[in-house]
């Protein structure tokens, strides 16, 4: 069952497009990427299950299924023809799988650091355990119950912004309550629940892809190779100096090269 889903628009370019954020964000993460470019994009962004002031996922089936539900419908209302996607972290690889099972609905796709691990680990086994060592604080806060501990944890280990200490009282315990939704992201994140690393699957998304990271990120490089591997029409781009929040702490930039990709296709 498809929860409640609530969206917000930016913009008014001639261009429609659909973004969607990253875990423990919402939609109004995209509010400087948009302003950076609305006279050429009409952006139309929702909250992931669980966020913002979307529904919650009713935990029947995989968590990942229902984001990518969310996004199909959000699409419905938007146009009948094919649009532009750009996604962030968790939203850039419900971007990807839209653009490798529905591509005849996607114009272009463009991606910051999508946190799809898979391919890193198909690639190298020994990814896995890289990945494994470096999250274990955050799996054993999960595991010991300890939301607040799994927060901090994960925002160490991906945000640039302040320390846990300096970030405000009611955006910790937003992200306490919604840390549940990182270790439910795993089956399609590290399992490939969908099957995209299948024969063929990859083939499929032939629109304009754009993957970006950040040269700060600790995992981009690796992450976004495999991925970049893959796709048969890839554009990459590293930002110097910015790290995995990019389309957060550096919209401008992150916004400059997003409408360069556009202009060409």
């Amino acid at each position: 069952m498809i929860p409640y889903i609530n969206t917000r628009t930016f913009g008014s370019g001639p261009r429609p497009a659909l973004a969607i954020h990253c875990s423990l964000g919402h939609a109004g993460a995209w509010r400087g990427v948009a302003a950076a470019l609305e006279d050429q994009v009409t952006l139309y962004a929702y909250d992931l299950p669980n966020h913002g002031q979307s529904g919650d996922w009713d935990g029947q089936g995989i968590m990942h299924d229902t984001a990518t539900a969310m996004a199909l419908k959000v699409m419905d209302g938007i146009s009948a023809d094919p649009i532009d996607i750009i996604g962030h972290s968790f939203g850039a690889t419900v971007a990807l799988r839209l653009a490798i099972e529905h591509p005849g609905r996607v114009r272009s796709v463009a991606m910051y650091e999508p946190v799809y691990f898979a391919p890193a680990m198909a690639d190298d086994p020994g990814f896995r355990t890289r990945y494994a060592a470096d999250t274990s604080d955050f799996d054993a806060a999960i595991d010991a119950g300890d939301s607040v501990a799994a927060a901090r944890a994960f925002n160490r280990a991906w945000a640039e912004g302040p320390a846990w200490a300096d970030i405000p009282d009611q955006t910790r315990a937003y992200m306490a309550d919604r840390i549940h939704f990182v270790r439910d992201s795993g089956p399609f994140l590290a399992e490939d629940s969908a099957g995209l690393l299948a024969p063929g699957r990859f083939e499929r998304a032939r629109m304009p892809a754009l993957l970006m990271g950040g040269a700060t990120s600790r995992w981009a490089a690796e992450v976004n190779g495999a991925i970049a591997r893959r796709l048969p029409r890839v554009t990459s781009h590293m930002f110097d100096g910015i790290g995995h929040m990019g389309p957060v702490t550096n919209p401008e930039a992150v916004a400059a090269v997003w409408s360069e990709f556009l202009a060409r296709g």
